[in-house]
């Protein structure tokens, strides 16, 4: 059993809500038996697992382990751990063999050297979930640029941790990548990390692919949404497991926990317990599997924070349905018009809400279903599917914290599981993002009669003028009007023949955005630099959609870029210019049709992103393969009958090749 310190209550001084400070128990774990000290020890260790046949795997940012913990149950034996974390690497180093460091993969040296030890050991599987922060304009312009030149830059792999870990994969070509990370990534407008990463993964000669997973589809009782990047060497196809036949929910886990108090803390410290009677559930089995025989009568970690008078009265008064606005005034302790959901208690027979890294600070999101308190450290760690061996260096904010950060176990498990499945049986992926993205843009380039010739116009002033007065007009008034307007190719060109334009609106009755578009015309001649890629969206009259695609359509030159941005740019690179991921119907259309997922049914803003960046890329072709994608939907790949021979993806689209299993 770990070492421990004692519990420590102290009396708070505050007496009007007096609740008490409880520290502890503070958790120190020794290493696993089969932990190796140094490199040297490591290799020798993997060499004699792998002589045994075991299938080796590294976790790169691994926290405490519950992605290591999935893919050992899944067949593979995590040998080599990556974090920069001190109790998180301690818990780790006391589940898992091997060697588990607590190193800087911000640092060159340490980036060189875990490849080394990834391809000397060999090493099948490199997992992990790199951090991921956002980037200036400038940053993404210039990441571009060395990644399309096979440019790389030491300085940016302290700062940007996804590129130490792409960095590792191409010095060690691991047969598989498997990397997850929060689905905001997809929420830039430019996913421009996601479309690097799989960019530079194909150059490599990997079939990628990257999903937004709900993780209670995989057992795991929690709304919690990941998003998954499979990578498979030699371009060996990956096919995502499926999902289990039912949802566990909060009290299906967690039933069966003793009850206790807020601020309960067992005799002995940290190796104390609660008495435990029996499992009641299939989770709740698979959650007791592992302790031993000595232990069946006793549950660790069964500990969580004191509750504050005001606190316990207004979660007395609290269901799973209450929100925190409807609570009398007397037992608020914040504003309700900014904290409407500041405390939460689950619901019993539903889902948990995400358990996050912020539990470790404020537990009330996760108020106990029927108990007035938040919840324990076993209890959270039983959310995110970490059996009840299962320990966590330090004290409970800290055992809280690599909770919240963990990949629950179970998730992990069902795609090792499916990545062994793959390499067991390798078939070749028929096609890589780039082919798709080549075969859109080629067909735009060439195609003679465009549904919106505006989206090749010389400037974004064009876009917008051809977006807005043309939107949704018959193909014969496109064709009439369009050359008439494509001459007033700047604001102030409009303005100076104001009437000759309302005219022309007249003509098709479209006076009402004539003078929308003026309005816009006056703005930027006032004010020019706001044709920039960020202040153009700021354009009083101008819809976010038009701007967004007056971004993409239209690329600011170098010229133009600084004059408008007022910024330079360094030498050898590349315009600051977005390449946004244009998500619409019509587009979604197309990208569910080829896929042959429902992602119009999906989340449009991770689904339906994701889909559009898998057939866009982030090659020199991207751009046109966006436009083309919008061509696309609006001429050949129609609601209702579409032209499938005629359409430029036709020998990859699921539709076409399998038109019986694909809704339409």
């Amino acid at each position: 059993m770990p070492a421990h310190d004692e519990t420590n209550p102290r009396p708070h001084r505050k007496k009007t809500y007096g609740v008490k400070l409880v520290r502890g128990p503070f958790v120190r774990l020794v290493p696993h038996p089969e932990s190796t000290p140094d490199t040297a020890s490591f290799l020798s260790y993997a060499a004699t697992l792998r002589r045994s046949g075991a299938r080796l795997a590294a976790d790169l940012f691994c926290g405490a382990g519950g992605l290591s913990l999935g893919l050992e149950d899944s067949g593979y034996k995590v040998v080599l751990a990556v974090d920069h974390d001190r109790e998180a690497t301690e818990t780790h180093r006391h589940h898992h063999g091997g060697l588990t460091v607590d190193w800087d993969l911000g640092d060159p040296a340490i980036i060189q050297q875990v490849a080394d030890l990834i391809r000397m050991a060999g090493i099948e599987l490199l997992a992990g979930g790199p951090p991921c922060q956002p980037f200036s304009k400038a940053g993404r312009s210039k990441i571009r640029y060395q990644v399309r030149h096979g440019l790389r830059d030491a300085r940016d792999r302290r700062r940007n941790l996804w590129q130490s870990y792409l960095e590792i994969i191409r010095l060690a070509r691991p047969a598989a990548v498997l990397m997850e990370n929060v689905p905001d990534m997809v929420l830039d407008r430019e996913m421009f990390i996601l479309r690097t990463m799989v960019h530079e993964l194909e150059l490599m000669g990997y079939a990628v692919e990257e999903r937004a997973v709900d993780t209670y589809r995989y057992g795991v009782p929690q709304w919690r949404q990941r998003l998954i990047l499979v990578a498979l060497r030699n371009r060996t196809a990956f096919h995502w497991p499926g999902e289990v036949p039912e949802r566990t929910t909060v009290m299906n886990a967690i039933g069966d926990l003793p009850s206790v108090e807020g601020g309960w803390r067992p005799e002995g410290g940290a190796d104390g317990w609660a008495d435990y009677e029996r499992p009641l559930t299939s989770f709740q089995q698979r959650m007791r599997a592992r302790v031993n025989l000595a232990d069946r009568h006793k549950v660790f970690d069964h500990v969580t924070r004191p509750v504050r008078e005001d606190d316990l009265a207004a979660f007395e008064l609290m269901s799973s349905n209450t929100r925190y606005s409807e609570l009398p005034a007397e037992v608020k302790r914040y504003r309700d018009d900014i904290f409407d959901d500041k405390y939460k208690r689950l619901d019993a027979d539903g889902l948990s809400r995400t358990i996050t890294a912020h539990i470790a600070k404020d537990g009330y999101w996760y108020i106990h279903p029927y108990q007035n308190r938040t919840l324990t450290v076993r209890e959270a760690a039983r959310l995110q599917t970490f059996p009840d061996t299962y320990r966590f260096a330090g004290p409970p904010s800290a055992a809280f914290r690599q909770i919240g950060n963990a990949v629950p176990p179970m998730l992990g498990e069902e795609l090792g599981r499916a990545i062994i499945a793959a390499l067991d049986a390798p078939v070749k992926a028929p096609f890589a993002t780039q082919d798709v993205a080549r075969a859109l843009a080629h067909w735009y380039v060439a195609r003679q009669r465009r549904t919106f010739p505006w989206l090749a116009g010389v400037n974004r002033w064009q876009v917008i003028i051809g977006e807005t007065l043309l939107d949704r007009a018959h193909a014969n008034t496109v064709r009439l009007i369009w050359p008439l307007v494509a001459r007033w190719d700047g604001p102030s060109k409009i303005l100076g023949n104001e009437e000759q334009f309302r005219e022309v609106a007249r003509w098709i009755g479209r006076e009402d955005r004539a003078d929308r578009i003026l309005g816009i015309a006056r703005h930027l001649v006032d004010n020019p630099g706001n044709l920039g890629d960020d202040r153009l969206r700021d354009v009083p009259g101008l819809t976010d959609a038009i701007a967004a695609l007056a971004v993409l359509a239209a690329p600011l030159s170098a010229e133009t870029s600084l004059a408008a941005e007022g910024e330079e740019l360094p030498d050898a690179e590349a315009p600051g210019n977005e390449e946004p991921v244009l998500v619409t119907k019509g587009v979604l259309r197309v990208a569910g049709r080829f896929s042959g997922e429902p992602v119009e049914d999906k989340n449009r803003m991770t689904d339906g992103r994701l889909a559009v960046a898998r057939m866009i890329g982030d090659d020199d072709d991207a751009r046109d393969a966006h436009r083309g994608l919008i061509e696309l939907a609006n001429s050949l790949c129609r609601p209702e009958g579409p032209a499938c021979m005629d359409c430029p993806l036709h020998k990859m689209c699921r539709a076409a090749v399998e038109p019986a299993n694909v809704l339409f």
